[in-house]
Order: structure tokens, then C-alpha cells, then sequence
């Protein structure tokens, strides 16, 4: 009688084993090569065999090491060469936590130090010769977008398929040699957060292109009556997109025709003796255009005090001539201007001592006759200037009658 195994897991093992396979030779066939130790349990691994790798699918662990940060800000930092300082130390700090974490990185922070070194290094030069600052002004008008329409003091332009005394949305910049529509003699930048309004517009840019003008054109006498002074302003629009520019121009009065020439006259175009001239005879002009609005016989002694202005800056002038050595073929008109002004300043002077109005205006039509004269047209041509003088407004009597032409805004 047999006793059945107990319980569990465990049975017993059958002493001869399952039945081998038989091969054709009287043996059992074996298989080849060495044979892996069993453990203790059918199937069970060898004690000393490794255990199987569990949760292969939740522990990356063939990921690869992540990107410092802190590299890659510096690195754009040392490509924009925006804050060369600190995409330096950006880099540095990217190198040490690099070592320190064991993360990848070290050629984009080497690479961002190194080119942030040589942004420093270039800031350094700039700031030294003065660079950063016409920079920074390029770097304003660029981002301004729209303003001034990309018009600079010295630009000639024309208006595609618009006149320029009507809204412009564009220009083509032209060669001032040739014909053109506008030629721009100054910029002015207006400031403050919102839009003034068009009449404080207007008002600016009259004032400051009025005193921007003979600062392009020294030589006046260029600027005939068929020449006009136009302003190129923001709108309320084009002032929410930043622009904030007044462009001063010149341009024909018929719209249907066109300005051949440059022009400017200026330090950059003019000799020394044309520039030391037209200097003195414009000082001079700017005097006379001080004239009251008053008449004499409203307020005597207000044109009184004017004429006595007028004196002193005709004497002074003449002084400054006649102390210059000039080009042969100018000397002696000059020396002849010099004996004008002389007499003019003499009138001038006896008019600001005049005792009643008609004595002042005596005096003052006299010193009046010497402006612009024979002698000053034959200074000019000797010097190679304009030869035609300005046509002014008879305004006799006071009444600003040297005042300039006012233009139209658009």
C-alpha cells in the first residue's frame, strides 16, 4: 500500500527520470555541449545565474543626458550680440552646472562665451569712438517702420502716381542730378506718448523747417518763386505705428513740374570763400527779417530799436568781409559790398536816432536801397553764386516783408 505525497509545490522526483530519447545506437542520445546547471526546483535558475530585468518599459534607462538652459541662452545671447555681459556670464555659469549635473551643453556655453567676449569687445570700440550712438539712431529709425517714409535730409524723391501737395504713402528716392518732385532739406523728430493733433503738427513743422532751411540752402538766392517749402508729416494713423518724423521739402509750385538740381549749398558743397560770404550776407538778412509787425507811426520807438539792430549787424558783417583774404577775382567786389554796407549802415543808424516817422522812413527807404544791390550781385558772380535776387513783398513801413514762404503739410 502506497502513501500519497503530501501537499504542495514540491513533488518528488522520479528516481529514473522521464524517458530519455533514443538514438540509433544502443545509448541515449545526449545533446551537445556543456549542460547549464539546474537549480534546486525544476525550471528554477541556478542560484548563481542572473535574475531577469524587470520593468525594462518604465526606466529609460538608455536616455540621453538633457540640455543645459542655461547654454542655450547663451549661446543666442552671443549670436545677437544684443547683452554681450551677459551671455558671458551666462556661459560661465552654464559650464559649471554642466560639470556639476552631468548635462550636455558645453559647446553651445563655450561658444556663447566666447562670442559674447567678442560682442564686449566690439561694444568697448564703439562706445570709445563714438559708434554706438549713430547706431543706436539707425537702430530708432528702423524700428520706427513707416517714418519719415525712409527719407533722409539730401533725398530727392518722387511720388508714384500722387502729387505731392495730397497725401503720400510713398516715394521712390531719385537722383538729385535729374529731375525730381521733392528734395528733402531737413528732418525734425517730434516727441510725446499721444498724437497732438494736427494743428500742433502743422505749427511744428513750419517753425522748425523755417530755421532748418537756410541751414541746407546758405545761397537763397537759389530758392526762386517757383520753389515752395512742404512738410511731410505723421498722421493719426501712421503715429500708433511710431512714427514721430517731419520731413521739410522742397518742391515746384506746379505740381506738374519739376525741381532739375540739387539744391543744397551748404558746408558740404560751397568753398571756403562762398561759404565765409554767404554766412556774413545771411547774418545780415536775418536781422532785417526781425523788422517789427508794428508799423512807425504805431510804435515808433519798437522800429526804432530794430533799425538800431540792423546797424550793428551791418557793421560787424562788414568787418567780417573786409578782414578776409579773397580769390583774386573777388577781392575787389567785395571791397566794393563793403563801401555798400557802410553807407546802409549809416542810414540804418540815423534811422534808430530819428525824432519823428517820417524822418525814420526816410532813412529807412534809403538803407533799404542798398540791400541787395549791384554790388552784391557783382560779389556773387564773382564768387560763382546764384546772380537773380529775391523778389520780396512790398511791404514798406514794417510788416515782417522779409519773411519766407510758407508750405503746404500733407
Amino acid at each position: 500500500m502506497s502513501i500519497p505525497p503530501p501537499p504542495g509545490p514540491q513533488q518528488p522526483q522520479d528516481p529514473y527520470g522521464p524517458p530519455q530519447p533514443q538514438g540509433p545506437g544502443p545509448y541515449p542520445q545526449q545533446p551537445y555541449g556543456p549542460q547549464a546547471p539546474q537549480g534546486p526546483y525544476p525550471g528554477a535558475p541556478y542560484a548563481g545565474a542572473p535574475y531577469a530585468v524587470w520593468g525594462q518599459g518604465y526606466l529609460p534607462l538608455n536616455r540621453p543626458a538633457p540640455v543645459n538652459g542655461v547654454a542655450i541662452a547663451a549661446l543666442v545671447l552671443g549670436v545677437l550680440c544684443f547683452l554681450p555681459a551677459v551671455g558671458l556670464v551666462l556661459g560661465v555659469i552654464a559650464l559649471l552646472q554642466i560639470k556639476k549635473r552631468g548635462e550636455r551643453g558645453t559647446g553651445m556655453a563655450i561658444g556663447g562665451a566666447v562670442l559674447s567676449s567678442l560682442g564686449l569687445a566690439l561694444w568697448v570700440v564703439m562706445l570709445a569712438t563714438g559708434g554706438a550712438s549713430s547706431f543706436w539712431e539707425g537702430f530708432k529709425e528702423g524700428a520706427n517702420g513707416n517714418s519719415s517714409l525712409s527719407l533722409v535730409k539730401g533725398d530727392c524723391f518722387d511720388v508714384p502716381g500722387d502729387s505731392i501737395d495730397e497725401d503720400v504713402y510713398d516715394v521712390d528716392t531719385v537722383d538729385c542730378a535729374g529731375e525730381h518732385e521733392g528734395e528733402v532739406f531737413g528732418t525734425v523728430r517730434l516727441s510725446g506718448g499721444s498724437y497732438p493733433g494736427d494743428a500742433h503738427v502743422a505749427d511744428e513743422a513750419e517753425d522748425k523747417c523755417y530755421t532748418l532751411e537756410t541751414r541746407y540752402t546758405m545761397d537763397t538766392w537759389t530758392l526762386t518763386d517757383e520753389i515752395d517749402v512742404y512738410h511731410l508729416t505723421p498722421t493719426r494713423e501712421s503715429w500708433e505705428w511710431g512714427d514721430r518724423q517731419i520731413v521739410c521739402v522742397f518742391a515746384h509750385t506746379d505740381e506738374r513740374s519739376k525741381l532739375t538740381g540739387s539744391l543744397r549749398s551748404d558746408a558740404t558743397t560751397l568753398t571756403a570763400d562762398q561759404l565765409a560770404f554767404l554766412e556774413a550776407v545771411n547774418a545780415l538778412d536775418d536781422a532785417l527779417y526781425e523788422e517789427p509787425e508794428e508799423y512807425a507811426e504805431d510804435d515808433l520807438d519798437v522800429n526804432k530799436a530794430w533799425a538800431k539792430d540792423v546797424a550793428d549787424a551791418t557793421a560787424e558783417q562788414a568787418e567780417a568781409l573786409n578782414g578776409r583774404s579773397w580769390q583774386s577775382a573777388a577781392r575787389q567786389p567785395v571791397a566794393d559790398l563793403v563801401k555798400t554796407m557802410g553807407k546802409a549802415g549809416k542810414e540804418w543808424t540815423a534811422a534808430s536816432t530819428a525824432s519823428d516817422v517820417d524822418t525814420f522812413y526816410e532813412h529807412y527807404d534809403t538803407a533799404y536801397s542798398y540791400v541787395d544791390g549791384d554790388e552784391t550781385v557783382t560779389a556773387r558772380e564773382a564768387l560763382g553764386l546764384a546772380t537773380t535776387p529775391p523778389a520780396y513783398e512790398d511791404d514798406s513801413g514794417g510788416g515782417n516783408g522779409g519773411g519766407g514762404d510758407g508750405g503746404l503739410d500733407v
